[in-house]
């Protein structure tokens, strides 16, 4: 059960983005950036139960082969940055932003790792325990909340063997403070892995359309700024990692976009239980979803603004679909990068 604090986080989220998604300026911003707890605990507040009924429990997106089910996407795109990490049994690893811990589940099989998943959000970390035990592996995987701004006073420096975040340190205010904490806590010669959300360096926040794009997956996603994958690798390479691969996955030409679910084009549906994915997220999906949520709001199932950002998260769909269309937006710049020796 969500507490009390729900409502107001929720009630308060359009705030923070003026009178509409299309209005912008650098108060705005600034207050987003100094309130990023309250940002974005107030859309996880009303989002995350969306994203599991619509989307999954693993809250990310990743590249498809062709014929290949949604699930099965999902999965292998976690199974190839535990790849890439070069993670084995017994290593501890942190999962920086874990959601409801459908990536830990993922990876805790497939590295045989211990994993300690951190999040600021009580309700999704309520929930990544229930799964956990669900699965029985409680003894491998443990969730904890906390500010991932300040892992250093959660965990001691220099304790984890290496440390992943799959498209959740774009809620950070800067990359800098985030890839720094996750620096401290990272054992010398540790491994960073991270799928980051960012403007491609095609984005020129000077012309409109490419400004309404970033501002679109901001208001739609809870994210206080988006800013250019150069910022990201500026960043990491600052804080004093070694970047030993790079790339932005969403370059592939690949014959099925990674954003071909938010379009909500059943005829591109992969196989017949992705049909009922792309059908939530259709028109009709999502008209009969809002008027189920309008009445739980009315009712006081949900809490009060939960349509509202369900509101939002249509926004982001359409902005993500035109970013990915664009290649202005991609969702998985991916780094591997270590931590020097003493």
């Amino acid at each position: 059960m969500m507490d009390g604090r729900v409502g107001e986080r929720l009630a308060s989220y359009g705030s923070f983005w003026g009178d509409s998604a299309s209005k912008d300026g650098k108060v705005e911003v600034d207050t987003r950036l100094e309130n990023y707890t309250t940002v974005v605990n107030g859309y996880y507040d009303g989002a995350t139960e969306l994203y599991e009924y619509g989307w999954s429990q693993s809250f990310h997106f990743s590249r498809f082969y062709k014929g290949e089910s949604f699930a099965a996407s999902l999965a292998r795109h976690e199974h190839y940055l535990a790849h890439r990490m070069r993670l084995s049994p017994g290593m501890r690893v942190l999962d920086v932003g874990c959601g409801v811990g459908g990536p830990a589940r993922q990876i805790g099989r497939f590295a045989g790792v211990n994993i300690v998943g951190v999040n600021n959000n009580d309700f999704q970390i309520g929930r990544a325990r229930k799964y956990a035990q669900e699965a029985g592996m409680q003894d491998q995987l443990t969730f904890v909340k906390a500010d991932f701004m300040n892992l250093s006073k959660q965990f001691a420096e220099n304790s984890f063997d290496a440390v992943y975040a799959i498209e959740a340190t774009c809620h950070a205010p800067s990359f800098e403070g985030i890839y720094g904490e996750i620096f401290k806590v990272l054992k010398p010669n540790g491994v960073f892995g991270v799928y980051e959300w960012a403007m491609t360096d095609d984005w020129d926040p000077s012309i409109p359309e490419h400004k309404e794009i970033a501002h679109g997956i901001e208001f739609g996603c809870g994210i206080p700024e988006m800013r250019p994958i150069s910022a990201a690798r500026k960043a990491l390479y600052s804080v004093g990692f070694i970047v030993e691969h790079d790339e932005d996955l969403a370059e592939h030409n690949d014959l099925v976009k990674w954003f071909y679910p938010l379009e909500g084009d059943i005829r591109k549906a992969q196989t017949a239980w992705d049909f009922f994915t792309v059908l939530r997220i259709s028109w009709a999906g999502q008209l009969v979803s809002h008027t189920v949520m309008a009445l739980m709001e009315f009712l006081g199932i949900l809490p009060k603004g939960t349509c509202d950002v369900g509101r939002s998260m249509q926004v982001a769909a359409d902005a993500l679909v035109r970013g990915g269309q664009t290649k202005l937006f991609t969702p998985m710049y991916l780094a591997i990068c270590r931590k020097p020796t003493l």
